[in-house]
């Protein structure tokens, strides 16, 4: 199955994302420094593609099948941690 997200809307917590397959996935922004102190303007310019989500601005890409995996940041390993 490939499931891909179908949009992306954010809270103060968390970003939502849902996917192809009817689920709706709650990802804590603490995961995704980049997100988590971008402004509002800076989140909602995310490009959805096939694999994953991207914002060009902030140099952040995100794949679905890693939110699946419950992936957080890799390139801030204090937040693979945690």
């Amino acid at each position: 199955m490939n499931t891909s997200a179908k949009s992306v809307r954010f809270d103060e917590n968390n970003m939502w994302v849902d996917l192809s397959d009817g689920r709706t996935l709650a990802v804590p922004l603490a995961w995704f420094p980049r997100l988590l102190h971008a402004t509002p303007k800076q989140r909602d310019l995310v490009e959805i593609s096939r694999n994953g989500l991207h914002w060009d601005e902030l140099n952040e890409d995100i794949s679905i099948a890693g939110l699946l995996a419950g992936v957080g940041d890799m390139t801030h390993p204090a937040s693979v941690a945690a």
